[in-house]
């Protein structure tokens, strides 16, 4: 396993980190046992960078991950977020409900430190300095040991920066949603700031195990996604036809060089796949083995500049943070 420095921390995780949402929600029935084997897994095999937050499963996932560190703590580098209030209906960011959420989190994962607290979402009715500034009080408490900010800006990630160092910024990324890449992936070099990729398959698409929009179930979360729908849908399987393409000259699948691709962007780049089973925890990490040729890369960088639809609909746009200075 590569390990490298995460952002200003001296932290050092596994280039692949591991996202635990699925394991609680959202991807069909949930089984313990096997997400506990592939947590297993995931820290005997190197992977130790877990992410997870208090609104997965309304508290299962971050009391799942309890279980698997009870005898793993110093392998793992803890990583867990607060803001949304339960069921996501609603955000949070006052400072006295930081510390609330703080210690109930320190409760489900029955551990006495999280490494990295990420701030969800901002909310838009508190101030971020103020919200910061009590994730900082939490340092001070050493309930936490480094902060991190998710779907936010590059003016206020400056601003938290001002406030108190922020160690990682975590955002969906990946081949076919590159918004990053125009002005904050810029700002976090800047700041020293690491950048964790949530979503990097493209939420399942990226695997070319869907071909079809209506293989999606009438539940499924995606049918709602501007990406999945409709002529969108059809013009983004170019992406995966030529995924498809490079994959068989490498010899793998397509959700492995998607991986490569990503992690090829650059060493201050920990990318956090979700899996909750262990077949594809260990494909995602054979990903680290495929080095992707320039003319691979610039194939890619060709096909996915054509991407259609936005990743969220329209009420989780409102939640990206886009604050100018």
């Amino acid at each position: 396993m590569d390990y490298q420095s995460l952002g200003n921390s001296g932290l050092m995780v596994s280039r692949l980190g591991l996202g635990c949402m699925g394991m609680s929600e959202w991807y069909g029935p949930t089984n313990d046992k096997e997400s506990l084997a592939t947590l297993q897994l995931a820290i005997d095999t190197g992977v130790n960078f877990l992410d997870t937050a208090d609104v997965y499963g309304n508290g299962h996932n971050e009391l799942l991950l309890g279980q698997a560190l009870k005898n793993n703590r110093n392998r793992v580098i803890l990583a867990t977020k607060f803001g949304f209030l339960p069921g996501e209906s609603g955000l949070n960011g006052r400072p006295e409900y930081v510390k609330k959420a703080c210690d109930a989190s320190l409760q489900r994962l029955k551990v006495d430190h999280i490494d990295l607290y990420y701030l969800h979402r901002i909310d838009p009715q508190v101030p971020l300095d103020e919200t910061v500034d009590a994730m900082a009080h939490l340092v001070t408490e050493g309930k936490v040991r480094y902060l991190g900010l998710s779907e936010v800006s590059a003016a206020s990630l400056t601003k938290a920066c001002s406030i108190h160092p922020i160690t990682a910024l975590q955002t969906e990324y990946s081949i076919w949603v590159r918004d990053i890449e125009s002005e904050i992936l810029a700002k976090c070099r800047e700041l020293n700031v690491a950048v964790v990729p949530y979503s990097p398959l493209g939420r399942g698409f990226l695997t070319g195990q869907l071909q079809d929009a209506a293989e999606l179930g009438e539940k499924d979360y995606r049918r709602d996604i501007p990406l999945f729908q409709g002529e969108n849908f059809a013009a983004n399987l170019a992406i995966v036809k030529l995924l498809e393409d490079i994959a068989a000259e490498h010899r793998c699948k397509p959700a492995q060089v998607a991986l490569a691709w990503l992690t090829a962007r650059g060493t201050d780049i920990f990318p956090i796949p979700g899996t909750k089973r262990r077949t594809y925890l260990r494909e995602n990490l054979q990903s680290l083995q495929i080095s992707l040729t320039d003319d691979e890369q610039a194939r890619i960088n060709a096909v996915s500049a054509q991407v259609k639809g936005e990743r969220k609909n329209a009420e989780g746009m409102k939640l990206v943070d886009t604050r100018m200075e």
